[in-house]
């Protein structure tokens, strides 16, 4: 990482802006929320590292939104594996229980542009935004009490890693199979190939050309 780069990470660290568990609640409640997930060693996390820092110091102190990143590679890394992150660099915006993948370009322009567009959005802490319908959903859950509300959710992210788990362990199970085949494949040619197939089929081909004397009269 160049000299530049690494000052900035540094910035943005000292400044806030950089998110761990620890911080995540106090910078993002209430807001709308545009987060860079990445790795230092990620090359095209180094190409936008600039344009997103840039950003970043634009939005620090803005009411309604949250412009962030996550080092998904130290402290942060229970925030990428919460939010689904499977490759670098990773951008979500919208509520931060709820996030939307961002799918637009990768400089400072398009970036700036798109965060022109955030708008706070309904949630506990901005009912006033909220519809009808919204408005019920989120009282209901507010009814509950906190024990029923952490079982919930501990129920919830449990069946997410179960989900996962089960995921890679067929996966493994999937790539095991598909090498058993394709070895099982590679025998089985090996074997055609050293029957001398080749030979009889150039018996069989010599067998059926004309002779020497039909190629005369012809």
């Amino acid at each position: 990482m160049s000299r530049i780069a690494t000052l900035a990470t540094v910035v943005c660290a000292a400044t806030g802006l950089s998110l761990t568990p620890d911080n995540w609640d106090e910078k993002t409640a209430g807001k709308v929320a545009f987060v860079k997930f990445f790795a230092p060693w990620c090359g095209h996390c180094k190409k936008m590292a600039p344009d997103w820092d840039k950003l970043m110091k634009e939005y620090e102190d803005h009411a309604t939104i949250a412009i962030h990143e996550v080092d998904c590679t130290t402290a942060g890394k229970p925030l990428c594996d919460s939010n689904g992150v499977k490759g670098f660099p990773t951008l979500k915006h919208g509520d931060p229980n709820n996030f939307e993948d961002y799918d637009g370009g990768r400089d400072y322009a398009a970036f700036s542009a798109f965060a022109k567009t955030l708008k706070p959005l309904c949630s506990p802490s901005n009912m006033d935004l909220c519809d009808d319908e919204g408005k019920a959903q989120i009282e209901k859950v507010q009814a509950l009490p906190d024990d029923e509300l952490k079982a919930e959710i501990a129920a919830a992210e449990k069946k997410a890693e179960e989900a996962e788990a089960t995921f890679k362990t067929e996966l493994d199970t999937l790539q095991k199979t598909y090498k058993q085949l394709q070895d099982d494949k590679d025998a089985a040619l090996a074997e055609v190939k050293a029957s001398g197939v080749g030979l009889k089929k150039a018996v069989l081909a010599a067998r059926s050309a004309p002779a020497a004397d039909d190629k005369e009269e012809l």
